[in-house]
This record gives C-alpha cells, sequence and structure tokens, in this order.
C-alpha cells in the first residue's frame, strides 16, 4: 500500500474567469470545490490509476467536513485525523489567457496530540511507500519524525525540506525553485548533489516545461515531454510524486519511473482540477518522453 500524509490539507476553490486583471472586479464563469493538500492530490491520482493508496490527513470544522464529504464521493480511502482548527481553503484562479493564479491560506494550528495522532495513524498503516507532501501547518512537528526504514518520498519545501533530509527520505522532489532557494546553488545537478549528501537518496527536480531532472545513486537522467502543454498547472508536481511512488512500490528502474512521471504530469496539466488526469494523454505519451544520460556533476 502506499500511504500519502496531508498535514495541511486544504479545501482547493478554483474559479475560471475570462481574464484576471488586478484591481478589476470579475465574474467567474465555473467554481469547483475539490479536497485538497498535496498528498490528497497524490492519493486522488493514485487511486484514478487504479493503485492500493491510503491518504492519511487533517481536517476540522466545516472546511473540513466538505473535504471529507468529497473524499467519500471519490472513493478515495482516508484516515481522517480530526483538529480543532478550521481546515484552510486554497483558490486557484485560472485565466483564458492560461494564467493561473494561486491564493494559498497558512492554515490552522495543531496542538501537540493531533500531530501525534497523525503520526500514530502513519505507524499504524506500515506502507510500502510513504509519500509526506505538502507544507507544515503552524505547530506541526517535522516530517522527519513520521519518516523511518519504509521507502519514502517528500515533497516540501524551505525549512520542512532541510529538516527532513535526516531521516534519509528516499526521494525529495523540489521543483527548480524551491532547490534553488534551500542550496543557494543555480546549476540543478549540483543543488541535487548537495541535497544528496545532506541525507536524500535521491533528488527529482520538476523543470516545468523542460521535464524532469533526476539526480539518484544509479546515474543522472534528464526527461523531457515530447510537447509543450497548456492548462492547469497546479496538479503538475503532485502527479510526479504519484509515479515516483508507484515506481518505488514496483522497484521500476529510473528511465522507466521518469517515463512515466513526465507522462502523468503532463496529463495533469491537461486535467481541469489539481487531481485530474487525461488518461489517454498518459497512456499515449509515456512512450514519447525522451530519456537521456548525464553525466554525473563532479563531487
Amino acid at each position: 500500500m502506499i500511504v500519502t500524509v496531508t498535514p495541511n490539507t486544504a479545501l482547493d476553490v478554483t474559479y475560471t474567469v475570462d481574464d484576471l486583471r488586478p484591481g478589476g472586479v470579475h465574474r467567474a464563469r465555473d467554481v469547483r470545490h475539490r479536497a485538497g493538500g498535496k498528498g490528497v492530490n497524490v492519493a486522488r491520482v493514485l487511486h484514478t490509476l487504479g493503485a492500493d493508496v491510503r491518504a492519511i490527513l487533517t481536517a476540522g470544522g466545516a472546511t473540513g467536513a466538505a473535504v471529507e464529504g468529497d473524499l467519500a464521493a471519490a472513493g478515495i480511502p482516508a484516515d481522517i485525523v480530526p483538529i480543532g482548527g478550521e481546515t484552510r481553503r486554497t483558490t486557484t484562479v485560472l485565466a483564458d489567457d492560461g494564467s493561473v493564479t494561486l491564493l494559498n491560506e497558512p492554515g490552522p494550528r495543531l496542538t501537540e496530540a493531533e500531530w501525534q495522532t497523525l503520526a500514530a495513524a502513519v505507524r499504524t498503516r506500515k506502507p510500502d511507500v510513504l509519500v509526506c507532501s505538502g507544507s507544515l501547518p503552524p505547530g506541526a512537528g517535522g516530517y522527519a519524525g513520521l519518516l523511518g526504514d519504509t521507502p519514502s518520498i517528500l515533497d516540501t519545501s524551505g525549512e520542512a525540506l532541510l529538516a527532513g533530509l535526516a531521516a534519509k527520505p528516499s526521494v525529495v522532489k523540489p521543483n527548480a525553485d524551491e532547490l534553488r532557494e534551500v542550496t543557494g546553488l543555480r546549476d540543478p545537478v549540483a543543488a541535487a548533489t548537495e541535497l544528496r549528501r545532506a541525507g536524500a537518496g535521491a533528488v527529482v527536480v520538476s523543470l516545468g516545461p523542460d521535464g524532469l531532472l533526476a539526480v539518484t545513486p544509479s546515474g543522472t537522467w534528464h526527461a523531457a515531454p515530447s510537447t509543450v502543454l497548456t492548462g492547469n498547472t497546479t496538479g503538475a508536481g503532485d502527479a510526479v510524486v504519484a509515479a515516483l511512488a508507484l515506481g518505488l512500490s514496483r522497484a521500476e528502474a529510473w528511465p522507466d519511473i521518469l517515463r512515466r512521471a513526465v507522462a502523468l504530469s503532463g496529463a495533469a496539466v491537461l486535467g481541469p482540477l489539481a487531481g485530474d488526469v487525461d488518461l489517454a494523454h498518459y497512456q499515449a505519451e509515456q512512450g514519447l518522453v525522451a530519456v537521456r544520460a548525464r553525466p554525473d556533476h563532479p563531487d
């Protein structure tokens, strides 16, 4: 079983507008609500692919109840940790010019008891692969306390990422900006190598339309999509994590994992909401992704 952990759950609200003008009045053509947070999105993608997955997440208040209801309606197996605070909302504005604007609330403060309940839920499930995703809300313990000997993926940023390296996650998945922020290095291969020295088993870097860079114990690869897509990019990174988790659970070779990850990321861009994937594109693109070995960056 693949288990995803989302300490900072959200109700995703997505508005579609003709255009977005700062200071202007906008009338949304469409408004959609969905359970979100990065780990929830990963679980949704894996559920769509038929994987054995369970989401562990926090939920509180009326917004948390809406999150629970949406997960139940989608049939996504979940362990809900009740919290006293109100689950946050995240807002995405999609404009016809292709721009995607996000507003992310910080999330409610967790008590020590709530965090320990979340940690206990993770230990109880004994996953084959553990995915820890997203920002940490105020009061949360670090991800290092959740990671153990289980194969794991850590997808977060800033101090939460650096602190999580102490637990030696199997894979970390920053994007290029997040990688530069925590290392101060502009060369992504050199920066990924620094994270490996600090404890990461492998580093997979999202390069946006340029695909993925993977720096691993068995080699360094760049995987590029066959075409540049436009759409909703908010769930693309979570789809990459879903593919990585599936590949780890099957002990696949890195080039095969990266082909799936790039194809699934593109399929997510074509989906209307974070967590959706265009399965036809996913199936067709896997055979078109170009994976190229790169020489390892010198130590």
